[in-house]
């Protein structure tokens, strides 16, 4: 341990802990911008310098304190620093803040204003960049760059792609592809991670919130949308809610006001995916098919493993995700009980997830060609959106979301967070193995933010092995074991976004461990809550068995709920 002092206040820290987690424990608030919270420190923007007496300046996010140390964090000297560096970014920076997405929401910009800068004091030439509009996804606008590098790391480190890098040198550095070319062309996997940590607005969702406002404004069009099970416990932050509150019913009647004819619950067609991909479990199990069955839930995840284990695509479950299986459904049962023309259906989705719009517009997602979902949604954007309309969610009355894709077990809510998927699938698969149900439906080894879980269970005398992992470089370390011969796990869930969709690229920026936990346990405690936690007990989705689909993997259900996945080249 050793102690030191800082803004003259004796503290006690361990030997070797950086001043800025030391000031943090203590209270004392440094600005960052490079910096990301259990990251190592890179140190390269210099905004969190302190004045350390008899060294002068350094950066507080890297340099580790020593009994002894003196260290002043507001000094005129350390101020008078940070705000250089503020000033030094901004002289080649647009001066597009009113159009800009992150407006209100930049790092850079509430330095700026923390730091006193009114005006221009450096004028840089300005290099000409192109905007990267290419994914469907993502865009990027290097001119609003910083060169903070966080978008690389959590892109290398957490997710494990390298889809972005630092490319040229000098002055003339930028972060790019492989090849300067576009994210369309890169390893890219959609997730939006990138976009969460950008402290500005050089990554930015590719907005589809035109495209909805155009759709609801057209009288030939019908217009539905449903809502991920991970939406309803994270929108409400955007609202001055706590983190982790449950606003379903708030954002089912403010999505009606908006004008959609019908709002849909994705957790509806979470216990659907259920029916399908249990049942696809216990057949291959009982016909030797490919083991261990992964998930095909989470998008981003599907693209990874299309370009790095294109040799373990025979092990990914056909389904379709949630959001797919509704919009299936929506363009052929709906369409046919209501009387609709699926062409004349515009089909909405709001998702946690930025890599959502990137398999809504794959071509396997579409049948005669009518796409089973027309636009994607993020909770931001729908937040933008009520924004946009003037509406308060505290003022606003619940509402229950619409039948027949209204009722929804707290098995296909958990589909939300990490291990829910798994969790769910096992209390079904139990029950399609054994006539019986399971005796505690909780299976406490898949809960929690971990990065990988595993657990065994015993089925019908058999051991049934699962793991779970979540954030693409936890899924590399599993899919490795199973290269390298692993044969004792039958099933394994994978979600693209570290803990789940509850963390996904496309949530409210700026939350943090704490909000992510929030959410999650606001799930846990849905299901605790309520009575119906069992997706096979969903008698809607019973129901739509005995009147349309038939069966779990059956003609038709295979046709609308299933699909294939192909091998992708990596540029």
């Amino acid at each position: 341990m050793a102690k030191i002092t800082i803004n003259n206040k004796e503290i006690t820290v361990r030997e070797n802990e950086t001043i800025l987690a030391a000031a943090k424990k203590a209270g004392i608030s440094i600005p960052t911008l490079c910096h990301m919270e259990g990251f190592p420190p890179s140190g390269a923007c210099r905004i969190c310098v302190v004045e350390l007496e008899g060294r002068g300046l350094v950066p507080s996010c890297s340099f580790p304190a020593a009994d002894g140390m003196r260290v002043q964090t507001h000094s005129p000297r350390a101020l008078k620093a940070r705000k250089t560096v503020v000033e030094l970014l901004l002289a080649n920076h647009p001066d597009s803040c009113n159009y800009c997405a992150r407006n209100q929401s930049c790092r850079l910009q509430t330095l700026a204003s923390e730091l006193g800068v009114r005006q221009r004091v450096y004028v840089g030439h300005k290099e000409k960049y192109k905007l990267d509009a290419s994914s469907p996804a993502i865009v990027r606008d290097p001119a609003k760059c910083i060169l903070c590098g966080r978008c690389v790391r959590v892109c290398e480190e957490v997710q494990g792609v390298a889809a972005i890098d630092f490319v040229r040198r000098g002055s003339k550095t930028v972060i790019a592809a492989a090849f300067e070319e576009g994210l369309n062309l890169s390893a890219c996997v959609n997730c939006g991670q990138c976009i969460n940590v950008c402290p500005t607005g050089a990554l930015t969702e590719n907005s589809h919130v035109k495209r909805v406002l155009d759709a609801l404004s057209d009288p030939a069009l019908y217009c539905v949308v449903q809502h991920a099970p991970a939406v309803s416990v994270s929108i409400a932050e955007e609202f001055g809610f706590p983190a982790g509150s449950d606003v379903d019913g708030l954002m089912v009647a403010a999505l009606r006001r908006l004008g959609f004819k019908k709002v849909f619950d994705t957790a509806f067609t979470a216990d659907l995916t259920i029916m399908e991909e249990g049942s696809e479990l216990v057949h291959r199990i009982k016909n030797r098919g490919a083991l261990p069955m992964l998930t095909s839930c989470s998008p981003g995840w599907i693209k990874f493993i299309e370009q790095f284990y294109p040799d373990l695509l025979p092990n990914v479950s056909t389904c379709k995700s949630p959001q797919q299986m509704m919009g299936a459904i929506v363009k052929s049962y709906f369409a046919e009980t209501g009387n609709l023309n699926p062409r004349d259906i515009f089909s909405v989705s709001v998702m946690p997830c930025t890599a959502k719009k990137f398999e809504a517009q794959r071509p396997e997602m579409a049948c005669g060609g009518v796409s089973d979902v027309d636009a994607v949604l993020t909770t931001r954007e729908l937040a933008q959106v009520f924004r946009m309309y003037g509406f308060n969610l505290k003022a606003i009355a619940p509402e229950a979301a619409d039948t027949p894709f209204g009722t929804r077990s707290t098995a296909g809510k958990l589909f939300g967070g990490t291990g829910g998927v798994m969790e769910a699938a096992i209390r079904s698969a139990y029950f399609l193995l054994t006539g019986t149900e399971l005796e505690n439906p909780v299976i406490d080894k898949v809960r929690g933010l971990e990065g990988r879980k595993e657990a065994y269970v015993t089925i019908n005398g058999m051991e049934v092995g699962v793991a779970v992992a979540s954030g693409l470089a936890n899924a590399r370390k599993v899919l490795d074991a199973v290269r390298a011969g692993r044969n004792d796990l039958h099933f394994i869930e994978i979600m693209t976004c570290p803990g789940g969709c509850i963390a996904g690229g496309g949530q409210p920026l700026g939350a943090d461990l704490e909000a992510v936990k929030a959410r999650l346990a606001a799930l846990y405690d849905l299901d605790c809550k309520e009575g119906l936690r069992l997706s096979h007990k969903n008698e809607d989705v019973v129901r739509l068995y005995k009147e349309y689909l038939v069966a779990p993997l059956g003609e038709k259900s295979h046709r609308l709920l299933h699909t294939h996945y192909h091998a992708r080249e990596i540029v």
